[in-house]
């Protein structure tokens, strides 16, 4: 019953928009009281909440398949399963991307303890793919190349998120960490500004212009491989993640 709750939803999320959603629609579109629906959803907030959980769960099964198919030893090849598998969910699941990424739902918290794991599936390759990187001597320092001040700047901007079991044994310093987040970020955006068509007619190649993106962005965290960094950032890693 929640799964079908959930499929009419996902239809209204995409007529509608999140901040739209709404219980008795739902339940009208289902041919049930909205009372008999209250039985499985307590109210509007809850049904976000699932949605978004549903969604962040979709997000990294596919995530994860792509980057399962990859051998471990193929640092590059797992950089771009992560970024193809994130475009390619996203291209399929536009409302849903868009109610995970997008602008936040008006008097709408997402609730932490339903909300952090599932939506730091992805993140967790991520950091894994990083602390492998670090074993291997493959870890780039571009940032501190082509920006001399970034490293200060990373320490301040990481501040104590080190410290949190979710980074455990992975040795990441600062410097490794706000990298990593910018090569996602730049991910995200590419994704943002292709689904929500912010840059019109601009990119007249799409799958070329985000394969460039993506090695950009992977460059920023992967030294090349017949390249091996040595600097603070390359040894002292562990492959045992956390939480991740």
């Amino acid at each position: 019953m929640e799964e079908e709750i959930l499929a009419v939803a996902r239809e209204h999320l995409g007529r509608h928009g999140a901040a739209a959603l709404s219980l008795r629609a739902v339940a009208r579109d289902m041919g049930m009281a909205s009372s008999a629906l209250y039985r499985y959803i307590k109210d509007r907030d809850d049904l976000l909440t699932l949605l978004i959980v549903s969604a962040y769960t979709s997000l990294a099964e596919t995530v994860e398949k792509a980057h399962g198919r990859v051998s471990a030893d193929d640092l590059d090849g797992r950089w771009r399963a992560v970024g193809h598998g994130l475009r390619a969910w996203a291209k399929r699941h536009p409302h849903e991307f868009a109610l995970v990424y997008g602008s936040p739902v008006p008097d709408y918290e997402a609730p932490a303890d339903r909300t952090n794991e599932p939506g730091t599936r992805v993140q967790a390759l991520l950091v894994r793919l990083l602390a492998d990187a670090g074993s291997a001597g493959r870890l780039s320092d571009a940032a501190g190349v082509f920006a001399p001040g970034s490293n200060e700047l990373a320490q301040r901007a990481a501040g104590h998120l080190l410290d949190d079991e979710f980074f455990a044994g992975t040795g990441l310093t600062p410097e490794t960490l706000m990298a990593g987040l910018a090569a996602w970020t730049l991910l995200l955006g590419t994704v943002t500004s292709e689904l929500f068509e912010q840059m019109g007619d601009t990119v007249t190649a799409p799958d070329a212009y985000f394969d460039y993106m993506v090695e950009v962005a992977g460059r920023l965290v992967l030294a090349p491989a017949d390249v091996t960094v040595h600097s603070s950032v390359s040894t002292g890693f562990s492959t045992d993640v956390g939480k991740a």
